[in-house]
């Protein structure tokens, strides 16, 4: 969830000569049409507003798009996370792997089981969890007394992590994967679309996707978990009060509504049918609109070329991005504002822009309890003040675009050193 900044500015820009827009540019609004409001207002009228048959329908739908056996719709990509590390029985005294670069939800669902959250830092290139640290990691939190159990690598921004060195890492020291794809939807690694078949087949992975409500599909709130198939009852359990069947919406079922056992302490994480109604239009709309995505990041990446002042987003051969943020780095050598200035300087220019995110190493709650260092993540650290995320979003005009792209040109001819 991004701390966006939404509202214009009473500031006058000190443009170069540039059109400066008529109105704001939001950095990421929902993109909702007529067919998911006509479905909600269908769940409206059918009697189900709650977990029903909407729901079923869009976790069949989701399934088959990502090509997975089973898929579990849930309130939050956080309530996925907590589910699939509950189900793994992963819990006081074990270690959980992690990037600091992402949002708080991420380290929380590892807190939540009782487990020792790690930090790893993350690659220069596409920001995404470090293999190699990630063994360093493991053998720090190992010598401090912690049995590591899982990995929890983040898409980063959208671009796929290096699956096939995470997995064998994972096959090695016998722990268990959970993908955070929360940015990730529709990524792909070598054609594989993430939450569909696992780079290895000898690794447990989870994969939680987020449909919150600046996502690449949203249903406002809400999220999706896909997993091995012999973990996915004891998931849809937790997620529904630990009750031992999720058939409860059905006016066919054998003895009611009443009849139920309790075989977990679980949680009330499930989606609802008036959630369920968007995702159902919005998982048909998804390849239409993630080729919009592609379209403008393509329009971005021609449009600063040669721009000194800025470094382009990766895309790693053999991967498919999902253009969740186009998140550019400020050389802030060239420049004569940081980061913070120059977010202000496009909000001048009514230019909704982010930054994604302030590395959870420094939050003030995993920094004082486990006394870390900004230094103990460098990657991470020194990219976190040149960070700057750019609107991408389905309802962008060519105009909006261009209009993003002569802001940020004009910020950087104003200000370069």
């Amino acid at each position: 969830m991004p701390a966006s900044r939404t509202t214009p500015s009473n500031e006058t820009p000190a443009t170069t000569g540039r059109r400066v827009r008529p109105t704001f540019l939001p950095f990421a609004p929902p993109s909702v049409g007529e067919d998911e409001i006509q479905e909600v207002v269908a769940t409206l009228r059918s009697g189900w507003l709650t977990t029903g048959p909407k729901v079923r329908r869009f976790e069949e739908d989701f399934a088959a798009f990502v090509g997975a056996p089973e898929a579990l719709a849930t309130n939050s990509c956080s309530a996925a996370l907590h589910a699939a590390l509950h189900v793994s029985r992963i819990g006081a005294g074990d270690a959980v792997i992690t990037t600091p670069l992402t949002f708080a939800a991420t380290a929380h669902a590892i807190e939540h089981v009782g487990a020792r959250v790690v930090f790893a830092d993350v690659e220069p290139d596409t920001l995404n969890l470090s293999p190699a640290s990630v063994n360093e990691a493991i053998d720090r939190a190992t010598r401090a007394g912690y049995l590591v159990r899982a990995l929890l690598p983040v898409h980063y921004a959208g671009h796929p992590c290096d699956m096939q060195s995470l997995e064998s890492i994972a096959a090695d020291r016998d722990l268990v994967v959970v993908e955070d794809a929360a940015h990730a939807l529709p990524a792909r690694i070598e054609g594989r679309i993430i939450g569909g078949q696992n780079v290895r087949s000898d690794v447990r992975t989870f994969t939680a996707f987020s449909f919150y409500a600046n996502k690449n599909l949203t249903t406002g709130e809400g999220g999706m978990l896909i997993g091995p198939k012999d973990s996915m009852s004891a998931a849809r359990a937790f997620c529904h009060h630990g009750i031992d069947r999720d058939n409860g919406w059905r006016r066919d079922a054998v003895h009611g509504m009443w009849r139920y056992e309790i075989v977990d302490a679980g949680f009330k994480y499930g989606m609802t049918d008036l959630a369920a109604s968007l995702g159902i239009h919005q998982l048909r709309r998804l390849p239409e609109s993630h080729k919009r995505r592609r379209l403008i990041a393509a329009r971005y990446l021609a449009g600063f070329d040669g721009l000194a002042e800025l470094e382009m987003p990766a895309e790693r051969p053999g991967t498919g991005h999902g253009w969740h943020l186009f998140v550019v780095r400020l050389n802030l050598d060239r420049l004569r504002i940081d980061r913070d200035r120059f977010l202000a300087e496009l909000e001048a220019r009514r230019i909704g822009a982010s930054v994604h995110f302030l590395p959870l190493h420094m939050q003030p709650y995993y920094r004082d309890r486990q006394g870390l260092r900004p230094d103990d993540m460098p990657v991470a650290w020194s990219a976190w003040p040149r960070l700057l995320s750019l609107p991408i979003h389905p309802g962008l005009t060519d105009d909006d675009v261009d209009d993003v792209i002569g802001a940020v040109h004009d910020v950087c001819r104003t200000h370069r050193r």
